[in-house]
């Protein structure tokens, strides 16, 4: 069941489906519409199709991921090159104080390595004294031996980001999910109440037919009076029942109707020219075939979306750990220049650089207490630590679900083919009953009743296939399986 289900018709084009919203007030006939008397059918796949493609909420989901991407641009561009130049001169009193020109190249490294170019071209008469006169030119590199070497907010950041673009495809998926389970559940509902104001319709028509046999009877001297006080009052009653069924179908397209809409984004109010398939009705549940639930929870292990989004959450964490840890370590940075008259910085050859034209440094820093570094190591291990007893409360509340639709599956399928069989015997009783009515042998109230028993058979046989169907498509909410 778990594959027919996921086989749902999503190759079914934008043509089409625009054509169906556009077309419902129609009658068409086409290879894969079936049309009769002006009324379109609207499949379970085709709803679905629809729903998939235009539903707002999807197109909302659809933009957090793009949104994700964005994010990703902008955490890469900590690793962009820049660019940078200082210009500055000071002219005073008919005297060239300074004059500094220094543009510089920065490239930074995955690994915390700051690589750095540059030129200068100083002059005047009151230069800095640390400040070489002339041109100059220098390549050097920063390097961290403690801190940061491993992870720093760069890299964290741009991590976090690309695990966040996963997180919202995650998340994507869990909102189609949730999406198209209460769409397949407005979609029964409204099979549902079709077809039992279908059935009460059909009811009201036969016992006004009734109602006039009776009042002919009546004035022929062949029936009581009472007799169509008797047919009246059922046909009443089933009057009542169809204008209170009428409701709750207007109210069942009503609510079906929220998952309508069209390409250009306008909303579809279902009319009355729309009707369910009814292929549903045709088919013997009990020779539908029924997943085997350990292969549905271990796809649902694997594969739901609230799961993975957990798993995301905790590479996010973990990668928050790791940067949190560098706090407690000390800062060690090495910095080293190689140097050069001109603006070569290779022309003398290496030797030169290491025996006099070079600029080193070294920044060594730590706290003393390490009380920042050690307070929000332990809150990143606790975070994790949370969100691991939370992935295993969803996990079971997942397979819990699971097994409970599963049961209400099996158990449906047995009360289906209970039911069916009553309906028939209920049936036989009603003919029965009617065959002894028309020979004069039997009371229209026992009729009546006969009849009352084989509409409330037959409504309650619809309300468990169309709960069956309900529950199909539950399973695969539970097992995370409607989004993908």
């Amino acid at each position: 069941m778990v594959e027919k289900s996921l086989g749902i018709n999503m190759k079914i084009s934008i043509k089409k489906i625009s054509f169906f919203i556009f077309g419902l007030s129609f009658s068409v006939s086409t290879n894969c519409q079936t049309t009769i008397i002006d009324k379109q059918i609207l499949s379970p796949e085709d709803f679905i199709a629809i729903v998939k493609a235009y539903h707002p909420v999807i197109k909302q989901a659809d933009i957090n991921i793009r949104k994700a991407s964005a994010e990703i641009t902008i955490a890469r561009g900590g690793f962009d090159p820049s660019f940078y130049l200082g210009s500055e001169q000071k002219t005073f009193d008919g005297k060239n104080y300074y004059q500094y020109t220094n543009p510089e190249l920065k490239i930074p490294t995955w690994y915390g390595i700051e690589v750095k170019a540059g030129l200068e071209d100083n002059g005047g008469q009151f230069l800095n004294s640390e400040t070489s006169l002339g041109q100059t030119s220098y390549i050097g590199i920063a390097v961290p031996l403690a801190k940061n070497l491993v992870m720093d907010k760069r890299r964290a950041v741009l991590q976090q980001s690309k695990i966040f673009k996963s997180l919202s495809e995650a998340e994507r998926l869990n909102i189609v999910n949730d999406l198209i389970f209460d769409a397949y559940a407005g979609y029964w509902n409204w099979v549902k109440e079709y077809q039992v104001y279908n059935v009460v319709t059909n009811a009201v028509l036969v016992n006004e037919e009734r109602f006039n046999l009776v009042k002919i009877g009546f004035r022929q001297g062949d029936r009581p009076a009472i007799d169509t006080i008797e047919a009246l009052a059922q046909l009443q009653t089933f009057q009542f029942l169809q204008s209170e069924s009428a409701l709750k179908l207007q109210n069942s397209a009503l609510e079906l109707s929220n998952f309508l809409w069209q390409q250009n984004n306008t909303y579809y109010q279902l009319t009355s020219s729309v009707v369910p398939a009814a292929k549903w009705n045709e088919q013997a549940i009990d020779a539908l075939p029924v997943a085997v639930v350990d292969e549905v929870l271990y796809l649902a292990k694997l594969t739901h979306p609230k799961l993975r989004m957990f798993n995301f959450k905790l590479d996010i964490l973990e990668v928050e750990r790791k940067l949190k840890f560098q706090s407690l370590l000390p800062l060690v940075n090495i910095k080293t220049n190689l140097l050069n008259k001109g603006y070569n910085v290779f022309k003398n050859g290496s030797a030169n650089f290491y025996e006099n034209n070079y600029k080193f440094g070294v920044d060594i820093g730590m706290p003393l207490r390490l009380s920042e570094g050690r307070g929000g190591y332990r809150l990143a291990k606790l975070k994790i630590q949370e969100t691991n007893y939370a992935q295993l409360l969803q996990q079971q509340s997942i397979e819990n679900k699971i097994r409970f639709y599963y049961n209400e599956i099996i158990g449906l399928r047995q009360q289906i083919k209970i039911y069916e069989n009553t309906y028939r015997n209920f049936q036989a009783l009603f003919r029965g009953e009617d065959i002894r009515f028309k020979a004069g042998e039997s009371s229209l109230f026992l009729l009546n009743s006969r009849e009352n028993k084989v509409l409330e058979a037959l409504q309650k046989l619809v309300e468990l296939k169309t709960k069956f169907y309900k529950s199909e498509a539950a399973l695969l909410w539970a097992a995370g399986q409607l989004g993908l």
